[in-house]
């Protein structure tokens, strides 16, 4: 609540605390090849309205959106000597525009995200329909000839049907100097109507090196051994979000307490399951919890890969615990549910299984 005349400060779905948005970030750790292709995508003769930005969560698709967005807005003209010249999607931080986006915003440049509940105070867990119809104001608005408007939708697999078919529709009526760039953790699940107006771009998983890099800039005072920092690199999987997230909170102990019960699971050591339990589900420590989903999803995976050298067979009980793990990891996030019985359930499933 706010005193007296102080502003309320709104949180900001997915921020990480200590750690840049990625509307402030400057730099991109990694696709080199993405950056390029939306570059001569931009300086083109014919640039499509809508692109879709796919790979898993916390590579750097929403980095690299508001670096193309940046870029775009800092360089109306596609055909002018700075953009000819440009040999990537940087502006210097000096310019007005990314001084703009890094305070917060710019005027020609629409975020959508999940919003904030007052009521509940947490995020919805869906990207609803209204947001995505402040699209119609955000483009009725006048704006000079030479300006472009983007609109960065973070991510596409919040959002519901209305959402999702809100967005459809101005996708296939977009205004003149539009841009959406629609960020997705997995853009085969979304609307083959939707795919079909857009131009689909796929980033890469980051490799251990751009991981260590990407830690050894934001976090350099709490970059751990090299051993832990191998661990941390090949347990976030590609993901330098998820490498922050297992740094900041107590992860690499989540990370090596898991596997260490999983390998063993049946002979299943209860008092240490539960102590897991406890960790995972203190309370305050958000980063925990997502720790634990990351580190069951990723060792889940593994295990799939491995047993489908011997056949679909070996792998199905893998499949099961997947889903069922990741449907109760969604209803505790959506109901407020016991997140140590969550916990407690994967290692009994994977005993039994």
């Amino acid at each position: 609540m706010a005193r007296g005349n102080e502003p309320v400060e709104i949180p900001e779905v997915d921020a990480l605390a200590g750690f840049p948005l990625p509307n402030e970030r400057d730099r991109l750790i990694g696709h080199k090849g993405t950056e390029k292709a939306l570059l001569d995508a931009y300086r083109s003769e014919r640039l499509h309205h809508a692109w879709i930005l796919g790979g898993p969560k916390g590579i750097g698709k929403a980095t690299l959106a508001f670096r193309f967005a940046r870029f775009v807005v800092a360089h109306p003209d596609r055909f002018g000597p700075d953009v000819a010249a440009a040999q990537d999607l940087s502006v210097p931080a000096e310019h007005p525009v990314a001084r703009q986006m890094k305070a917060g915003g710019h005027p020609n440049v629409l975020h959508l995200r999940r919003p904030w509940d007052d009521k509940s105070k947490r995020f919805k867990t869906e990207l609803p329909v209204d947001e995505i119809r402040r699209t119609v104001s955000f483009f009725g608005t006048t704006a000079s000839a030479k300006a472009w408007r983007i609109c960065i939708v973070d991510a596409a697999d919040d959002m519901n049907i209305s959402s999702a078919n809100a967005l459809l529709k101005v996708l296939e009526e977009p205004p003149e100097r539009c841009l959406f760039l629609v960020l997705s953790h997995a853009p085969g699940r979304l609307l083959p109507t939707i795919r079909s107006r857009c131009r689909r771009i796929d980033l890469e998983p980051l490799s251990s090196d751009e991981i260590c890099e990407g830690l050894r800039e934001l976090a350099p005072d709490a970059v751990p051994s090299a051993d832990d920092l191998r661990e941390l690199a090949h347990t976030s999987d590609g993901s330098l979000r998820s490498a922050i997230t297992l740094l900041s909170g107590d992860g690499l102990a989540i990370a090596k307490g898991l596997k260490s019960l999983a390998e063993n699971a049946s002979q299943l050591d209860l008092a240490a399951t539960h102590g897991l339990a406890d960790l995972v589900a203190a309370r305050g420590q958000s980063d925990n919890w997502e720790s634990f989903e990351h580190i069951v999803q990723v060792w889940l995976h593994e295990r799939m890969r491995r047993d489908l050298r011997n056949g679909v067979t070996g792998a199905h009980r893998y499949v099961e615990l997947w889903d069922k793990t990741s449907r109760a990891i969604r209803d505790a996030d959506s109901l407020n549910l016991d997140r140590k019985q969550v916990v407690l359930d994967f290692f009994f499933a994977l005993r039994a299984a």
